[in-house]
């Protein structure tokens, strides 16, 4: 990672994350926001795989750079993280929706 590019984390100038927050198509509803956090699960699955598979590589011997190993590991962290605290709301506003009266 260059310099400038850990300067634009520090700064805020660029996110480093790669996560998308759900996109909610009005027009669908509830169905639409609970298709898009599928999508964000999907995606952190995908930055946990990653990071195990970076683990079993570098205690295989296979390679040394702890670099790919923690950044790696920072990224399925912080995808989990988002994707907890998007399950939270989802749920909270699963729990507004039934509480109303009709």
């Amino acid at each position: 990672m260059a310099i400038t590019a850990i300067e634009n984390y520090l700064y805020g100038a660029t996110p480093v994350t790669t996560q998308r927050e759900p996109q909610v198509d009005a027009t669908q509803g509830f169905q639409s926001m609970l298709d898009s956090v599928m999508k964000l699960m999907d995606d952190t699955n995908a930055q946990i795989k990653n990071a195990n598979r970076e683990q079993v590589a570098f205690a295989l011997g296979e390679t040394d750079n702890t670099h790919d190993l923690m950044v790696a590991e920072k990224k399925a962290n912080i995808a989990l993280q988002y994707t907890v605290a998007v399950r939270d709301r989802v749920l909270e506003a699963y729990q507004q929706i039934m509480q109303m009266q009709i």
